[in-house]
């Protein structure tokens, strides 16, 4: 009997490509998010965190290619494994300016301080190895 209901569930759930939609849909919405609110806010704050580093502020633009194009691109399924690398990318380069000294921390509700940014990261990974799957815009871009 419990056998039976495994595999009925298992069978019912078996929808890698919903699954692989699903993800895209998520990872690439709630990214979107951000880059949105850099996109209209601007990206001054970046740029000036740049700069603090060594780095010319109109580099601070590629965070809108992270954060707007990216999971757009993710969204719709269109150079899906690229783009989400590119997204892995936005989150090292965000760790490495404002997560690094957070990164041993919890925050003031005793969540890992850069949870967010390696939930993108790897998110983003995951997307990267497993691709658009069948629900996807970009045919053969996929």
């Amino acid at each position: 009997m419990v056998t039976k209901v495994i595999g009925a569930v298992n069978s019912a759930l078996s929808k890698d490509d919903l699954g692989k939609l699903l993800l895209r849909l998520s990872v690439g919405g709630l990214m979107l998010f951000h880059g949105l609110h850099k996109l209209f806010d601007g990206v001054d704050g970046i740029a000036g965190m740049l700069a603090a580093h060594g780095i010319p502020g109109f580099v601070a633009y590629g965070v809108l290619l992270g954060e707007v194009v990216a999971p757009v691109l993710i969204i719709l399924g269109v150079l899906t494994r690229l783009s989400a690398l590119g997204l892995a990318f936005t989150m090292v380069v965000a760790w490495l300016l404002v997560g690094l000294n957070n990164t041993f921390m919890l925050d003031k509700v005793g969540a890992w301080a850069i949870e967010s940014l390696v939930y993108f990261f790897v998110a983003a990974l995951a997307i990267a190895f497993l691709g658009a799957g069948r629900y996807a815009l970009g045919g053969k871009w996929r």
